[in-house]
């Protein structure tokens, strides 16, 4: 095949140990929706070892081409061969745009290639569009929060944005045609760097907070660790999960794996519960789409009410131990 079929937008299609991130699939189907536009092909770039049979998945949820380098020396991620085989591949085929999720692999290696390849790279996009001329337009919250930036790169190719998982949307797989291209890639000891001698994983305690149907989420507002436990309790009773803003991190009421926002997770749950949040885009973007979203804030001003589906101008002291108690009463109802 020519190069021109892989020249439009490209999807790193990430994965680990074998298993696709949803961050993949959700890149695929806005890529879908941009290359409508200008008409081309989405391709996606699948790396590792023995995940060739991942390639029908890429196809079957939006990709036209799969490039596949498939080589025991990429079995594990590795910012050095990684970075120097997707520099070749873009070499070669000389796409228009690269996407890549903004998860712990892509916020290393994106960065990376950009810089092997000399060209842009605009990071926790949370919006792609295009112009008029099909330049990639790349949306990101910028100065803390208080305006969106909207950044193109007119001049340099490909151009890279990362995106934060959760923020796009996968297409409904469907049964597809597509090209399935196996890249044959030559790694010496100067692209491999420092080698891997064992991978331990730890499966996180409880339901991944993006994947919880309630979320209870504390911010600066809440005030201290005490404060914090009310929120731990509500989320309790609730059968929810705790989520967090930036500030409640840096103070350490909570670990920054339940952080919600741009650089954190992003999450769509029935009911997300915000309380002592001032609302700032950063953290916006990350919960905007829960399907009911209620705010409690002594500020009758907080930006987080433009977003909120009910809204409590109140000390939530005065709200949510109230709210507990009337939770736990009826649940003893139930029963």
């Amino acid at each position: 095949m020519s190069s021109n079929g892989c020249k439009g937008i490209w999807v790193f299609a990430e994965q680990r140990g074998g298993e696709l991130h949803g961050v993949s699939l959700e890149l695929l189907g806005k890529a879908n929706e941009l290359a409508q536009g200008i008409g081309c092909a989405v391709t996606a770039v699948l790396l590792g070892h023995n995940i060739t049979s991942h390639a029908k998945t890429l196809v079957n949820h939006g990709a036209d081409i799969v490039l596949v380098a498939d080589d025991p020396l990429l079995k594990h991620y590795r910012v050095l061969p990684y970075s120097y085989v997707i520099e070749y591949l873009i070499k070669e085929y000389q796409p228009e745009v690269l996407l890549m999720g903004a998860t712990a692999m892509g916020v290393e290696l994106a960065p990376r290639v950009a810089a092997k390849l000399k060209t842009g790279l605009s990071a926790h996009c949370i919006d792609l569009k295009l112009d008029r001329e099909g330049k990639l337009l790349q949306v990101v919250p910028g100065w803390e929060g208080g305006v969106i930036a909207t950044i193109a790169c007119p001049a340099h190719r490909p151009q890279m944005a990362t995106v934060m998982p959760g923020i796009m949307r996968a297409l409904s797989p469907t049964e597809k045609t597509g090209q399935i291209i196996e890249v044959k890639v030559s790694l010496t000891d100067k692209n491999l760097g420092p080698e891997v001698l064992e991978v331990k994983t730890e499966k996180p305690a409880g339901r991944p907070l993006e994947q919880a149907e309630i979320v209870v989420a504390g911010g600066w507002g809440v005030g201290n660790e005490e404060g914090w436990k009310t929120i731990e309790q509500l989320a309790d009773v609730l059968g929810g999960s705790v989520g967090a803003t930036r500030p409640a991190v840096d103070e350490g009421w909570v670990e920054e794996g339940q952080m919600i926002g741009q650089s954190g997770k992003t999450v769509r749950p029935t009911l997300y519960i915000a309380v002592g949040i001032s609302g700032v885009m950063h953290h916006v973007v990350g919960m905007d789409q829960s399907k009911e979203i209620i705010s409690i804030n002594t500020d009758a001003n907080a930006d987080i009410f433009e977003v909120s589906d009910v809204i409590v101008v109140e000390d939530f002291k005065k709200v949510v131990p109230k709210l507990i108690k009337e939770i736990e009463a009826r649940q003893k109802v139930c029963k």
